[in-house]
This record gives C-alpha cells, structure tokens and sequence, in this order.
C-alpha cells in the first residue's frame, strides 16, 4: 500500500469510526466501505475495518448485510478477527427479549408542538404550593431521657481483659 492511498484509507477509517461513535450510521457505514476498498482485507487493518462495518450495518438496522459480512469474516486468515467475527455473530443472532411494558419509558411526539409562539418551546412551572422548608428536627426534652448507667461499659472491659488473659496463659505454656 503506498502512502497516499495509506493516509486516504486512515482518512476514511477515522471518519467512519467517528460517524458510528455520533450515532451517523449510514455515514459510518459509506465512509468504512470506502476504508475497505483502500485497504487489503485480508489483513489485520483491513478485517478491523470489516468488523466496525458490520457494528455500523448492525446500529443503521440492516441485520442482512451485517450477518453476511460477519459469516464472511469468520474465514479471515487473522485470528483475532475470525474469533471477534463469531462472537458478534452470535450477538446479531441473539434472539430479542421482550422487555415488560413497566421497564420502558414513553417519550412524547413532538410533531404536534407549534413553533408560531416563544411560550410553546417552553414550560414554565408555577408553584401551585409553598416551597418546602428544610426539615428541622424536634427538640429532645432531656428529663425524658435515661441517664442511668446499664454498667455495659465495665462488663465490655472485664470481657476483653478475661479473654486477653486466657491467650495469654495459653500462648506461655509448653504443650508436651
């Protein structure tokens, strides 16, 4: 491959990558195709290409062209390319799961929203109640509340000291 026809390919397989990552698929797609013929598809770079085209046949819907390309790829000398061919194979042909109803959101249509009045491109909230005011705890009466001592603190401490003991008298003696 000459220089020229190295840097028209990298031109074009730059661009196709960046259409696909802004949602452009069908730009993606001219723009990979046209990666393809600068390139040897047989090589590494050239079955690269080939997968982010059918990524990009994949995203613009057309599963058709995308599952041949794909089954193509699966007898691409380079082996990398064969095994990233089979796996999104098997992803295209992945059966689709029906999502329930509750999971989804609605978006609404927009055709109908006039463009004749500034007012319309724009929803204005009016407080239909009084703005919440931040949460303020109650004030503890302090004659309710239980000073008296449960000793906890004390038997904790005894505990601890009984437990620290037995290791240590079982650590210092010789087991014969």
């Amino acid at each position: 491959m000459s220089l020229e026809s190295q840097e028209a390919f990298q031109k074009q397989y730059q661009a196709g990558k960046q259409a696909f990552e802004r949602g452009q698929y069908r730009a993606s797609i001219e723009r990979l195709k046209a990666a393809c013929e600068l390139t040897i598809t047989s090589s590494r770079l050239g079955g690269e290409t080939q997968l982010w085209l059918v990524t990009a046949y994949q995203a613009a819907g057309e599963s058709a062209d995308a599952i041949a390309l794909c089954e193509s790829l699966l007898q691409h000398p380079h082996s990398a390319t064969r095994q990233q061919a089979k796996r999104l194979l098997e992803i295209i042909k992945a059966p689709i799961l029906k999502r329930p109803k509750e999971w989804m959101t609605e978006i609404p249509d927009l055709k109908n929203l006039s463009d004749s009045s500034r007012e319309d491109r724009f929803i204005r909230s009016k407080p239909t109640q009084e703005p919440k005011k931040k949460y303020q705890p109650e004030p503890v009466d302090l004659t309710q509340v239980d000073t008296k001592d449960n000793h906890f603190t004390g038997i904790a401490l005894v505990a601890i000291l009984l437990i620290l003991g037995g290791l240590w008298l079982f650590s210092a003696r010789p087991w014969g």
